[in-house]
């Protein structure tokens, strides 16, 4: 007996849903992706990875461009060092510090615009209450 498949139409969002290669991951893979996030759920980190945006620069020029203390930004370059996020390159007496993977700005700019949208949204939404309360 053929099995009844289901005749209720697909919403834009279970689509997208389908095509999304996050639900094909085993635990243990999202448990690297659940780590990869709290590397930079730090403000200290994300300041780091935005100095970093330009090109390499050694400790001495992090600290000055972030305002964070020295050791601040060692303990924080060691965390970004160990997940991958940073990469480090010794020349002379200096290590400098880089972006180990460009990609890490585009997933920026998504979170940015995400969030844009969402206070854009409340903002309309808060312009509406106020209409109301005329």
């Amino acid at each position: 007996m053929p099995s009844k498949a289901s005749t209720k139409p697909k919403t834009k969002l279970a689509s997208k849903a389908d095509d999304c290669r996050i639900t094909k991951l085993s635990p243990a893979a999202l448990g690297l992706m659940a780590d990869f996030f709290k590397v930079l759920s730090e403000v200290s980190r994300l300041q780091i990875v935005c100095s970093l945006k330009n090109g390499a620069k050694n400790v001495s020029e992090i600290v000055s461009e972030t305002g964070l203390g020295q050791a601040n930004v060692s303990k924080h370059l060691n965390v970004l060092t160990k997940a991958n996020v940073v990469a480090r390159e010794q020349q002379g007496i200096y290590t400098y510090y880089q972006i180990a993977n460009s990609c890490l700005f585009e997933l920026c700019d998504l979170v940015c615009d995400a969030l844009s949208a969402q206070f854009e949204q409340q903002s309309q939404q808060l312009e509406m209450l106020k209409t109301l309360r005329q």
